[in-house]
């Protein structure tokens, strides 16, 4: 019984990933993630360091893929006209050609410009909406120019401070028909939906990845409508990040990750992955490695940030440990031993199971 029983948790665990076909790991992060070391509270701490030279880094740091806002394509975007938008693009893709980088996204910047002050997609303002709509489009326009078929839709400000300001199920109705306007705008790009609960907004719309892949199936093409999950984003939720993945993967919706870590229920901190739960981080990475999750060439995508306190010019270290410890885990997941697992799950010994995990992650035998 016990052998069967093992036999059954290994095919469930590794039939997408055998171990014989282990993956091999990409991995990006966006120019935003080498930073000024601002926060809303004091001085900048480092110095300027321009996405140009940024660029230049990133193979060497062991990453081949990088995240883009539309602004950080085409810095004062709107102030340009379409012409002139593509010939930065296409100077862009020239720099990142050079360099052997992909780009892995393109997002829209819809919390900055005073128009999506009361949320973008579904301010009460038409004017705002159709902004918004504009706007998203012309992202499309540069991801495509870029060869990037994915934008990413972080709803940043599409919420509420107080209940009685929106009618939460017009806006559902609104986030839908903007994303089946993006599916018929360009029938080949994918919306990838990265969910938040908070911050800016008190109460934001799309939450948890389940809302993303409810708005999926809502949608006009659900095949080209995926998920982003954030670590962050999902603690911030009160939930566990390598669960939320793994609803997305069971619905074939995980379309790429952001790892980092969280402190708590509070602002939004981009803690190095693993810096405050390597447990947690652990079991992000045996998520990922058993469905086989980058096989199909998705990245692993970073967003961490230095420590504010950090000095210098062009900091990266919190990138290559955060790397480093995702390989390290992965190389944990791969040789944690799945027999006694499935001996400990049979005989429901779940306090052997807990400290034979904790003794495995601190290399004790």
């Amino acid at each position: 019984m016990v052998n069967q029983v093992v036999e059954i948790f290994w095919e469930m665990c590794c039939s997408e990933a055998p171990m014989s076909q282990q993956t091999q790991y990409r991995f990006s992060f966006g120019p935003w993630n080498i930073s000024e070391g601002a926060d809303p509270f004091g001085p900048e701490v480092r110095a300027v360091f321009p996405h140009e030279e940024k660029f230049a880094l990133y193979r060497p740091l062991g990453f081949e893929g990088v995240q883009f806002h539309d602004d950080d394509v085409v810095p004062d975007l709107e102030t340009l006209s379409p012409d002139q938008v593509l010939k930065k693009t296409a100077t862009v893709k020239t720099m990142l050609g050079n360099q052997g980088l992909t780009p892995e996204f393109v997002a829209p910047r819809l919390w900055f410009p005073a128009q999506t002050v009361d949320g973008a997609y579904t301010s009460n303002s038409a004017a705002d909406r159709q902004y918004a709509l504009d706007r998203t489009r012309k992202s499309i326009d540069i991801a495509r120019a870029l060869d990037c078929k994915a934008v990413v839709l972080w709803l940043a400000r599409e919420g509420s401070y107080i209940r009685e300001s929106k009618n939460a199920r017009i806006a559902y109705q609104r986030l839908l028909e903007t994303i089946n306007q993006m599916l018929d705008y360009d029938k080949e790009i994918e919306i990838w939906i990265e969910p938040k609960p908070n911050e800016p907004t008190d109460q934001a719309y799309v939450p948890t990845i389940g809302h993303a892949v409810a708005l999926a199936y809502a949608s006009n093409d659900p095949k080209r409508v995926k998920g982003l999950i954030e670590t962050a984003h999902a603690l911030l939720a009160g939930l566990d990040a390598s669960d939320e993945m793994a609803f997305a993967l069971a619905h074939d919706k995980l379309a790429s990750v952001h790892l980092n870590d969280q402190n708590g229920l509070k602002y939004d901190q981009d803690k190095n992955f693993g810096g405050a739960n390597l447990r947690g981080a652990f079991n992000q990475v045996r998520v990922l490695e058993e469905a086989g999750f980058g096989g199909k060439g998705e990245f692993i995508g970073l967003d961490v940030k230095a420590m504010r306190t950090q000095q210098g010019r062009g900091v990266t270290a919190h990138l290559t440990n955060s790397r480093s410890l995702f390989l390290y885990l992965v190389e944990k997941v791969r040789s944690w031993d799945r027999i006694a697992e499935g001996q400990m799950i049979e005989a429901r010994d779940y306090e052997a199971l807990e400290f034979a995990i904790l003794k495995h992650l601190m290399g004790l035998k």
